[in-house]
């Protein structure tokens, strides 16, 4: 059994994404709705990054 291991440079990520199968790629998916309704940021949304800034 072969342990699955994350990419640790860039061309094995590369290299992992040609094998992604069609079905999954970008172009074989369907187009996103360009309908979709605007979200807006509420109160209790703002408030749990209120004080972001001092994490950073």
């Amino acid at each position: 059994m072969n342990a699955v291991t994350e990419p640790e440079t860039l061309s094995e990520l590369i290299a992992d994404c040609a094998f992604i199968p069609a079905t999954l790629q970008a172009e074989s998916l369907p187009a996103a709705p360009v309908t979709a309704e605007p979200w807006q940021v509420d109160e209790a949304c703002h408030a749990q990054v209120a004080e972001l800034d001092a994490y950073v």
